[in-house]
C-alpha cells in the first residue's frame, strides 16, 4: 500500500530557506541526522541534536496551514532534499526510528527570563576566546600527551564554565553560534528562560537549551527550547 506523502508549504519562501540552512549545519556534524517535527498552529518546530556540543537545538518555521498537525522523526537528510527554497515548499518524509533524545523535549509553556545574559556580541567575544584559549592550550601539550583523551578534558573544562554566573554552559552558546542562532542583526534579542530544571538560550533564529546536573536523563542532559 502507499502511503500518501504529507506535504509542507511555508508561509514564506525565506522560511524554507532558513530551515534548510539549520538542517545542512546539523548534517555537517553527523551525516545520519534524524530530527523530530512538530506542526500545530500554522508553525513547525525542528528539533535536532548536534553531538559535538552534546545539545539539542530548535528551529521554528511558519506555515502556510494553520490545521496541518503532526509530530514525526525522519532522516535531517531527506527533509533538506525534499525543501524547494525558491517556492516555500516541501515534504515531510517517512518516519524513522529516532534516537533516545527524541523522546525528551522540555514543556511548551511555564518559561520565565532569568536576569544577567551578556548581550550577542559579547557572547559572541566568549566563544571566540574559548576557542582561542583550546588552541592555545592543544599546541602546549607536550607531544606524548597529545592524545584525544587530553584534548577532550581540555575541551570539557573549557565549555563546561558558565556565562557570567547564569548556569549556562558556555558549550550551549558555543552550539548557538555553529548553527547559525547568533548571527549578527540589527535589534537583535536575546534571551536566557527557565522552566523547571530546564535552561534555554531563545534568539530570533533558533534556540538551544538543557537540563542542569542531576535531572536522570545521564548522557542526554540536554534537550531544546520551543523557537
Amino acid at each position: 500500500m502507499t502511503v500518501p506523502v504529507r506535504s509542507l508549504e511555508f508561509a514564506d519562501p525565506r522560511e524554507a530557506a532558513d530551515l534548510a540552512a539549520f538542517l545542512g549545519r546539523l548534517l555537517h556534524y553527523d551525516r545520519a541526522a534524524a530530527v523530530r517535527m512538530q506542526a500545530g498552529g500554522g508553525a513547525l518546530a525542528v528539533f535536532g541534536r548536534p553531538p559535538s556540543f552534546e545539545v539539542l537545538a530548535i528551529r521554528t518555521a511558519r506555515l502556510s496551514g494553520p490545521d496541518d498537525d503532526f509530530d514525526v522523526t525522519v532522516s535531517a537528510g531527506e527533509l533538506l532534499e525534499s525543501l524547494a527554497e525558491s517556492t516555500g515548499t516541501g515534504a515531510v518524509p517517512a518516519p524513522v526510528t529516532g534516537p533516545p533524545w527524541t523522546g525528551v523535549l522540555p514543556p511548551r509553556g511555564g518559561w520565565r527570563e532569568l536576569p544577567g545574559l551578556p548581550d550577542p556580541v559579547s557572547l559572541r567575544a566568549a566563544v571566540t576566546a574559548a576557542v582561542a584559549e583550546f588552541r592555545s592550550r592543544d599546541e602546549a601539550l607536550p607531544e606524548e600527551r597529545r592524545t584525544r583523551v587530553e584534548r577532550d578534558l581540555i575541551g570539557r573544562e573549557i565549555w563546561s564554565r558558565t556565562v557570567a554566573g547564569t548556569g549556562l554552559p558556555l558549550r550551549a552558546v558555543h552550539a548557538a553560534q555553529s548553527l547559525g542562532f547568533l548571527r549578527p542583526a540589527p535589534d537583535f534579542p536575546v534571551a536566557l528562560l527557565t522552566a523547571g530544571s530546564w535552561l534555554r538560550l531563545r534568539t530570533p533564529y533558533g534556540s538551544v537549551a538543557l537540563r542542569g546536573p542531576g535531572s536522570g536523563l545521564g548522557s542526554l542532559n540536554l534537550s531544546v527550547g520551543t523557537g
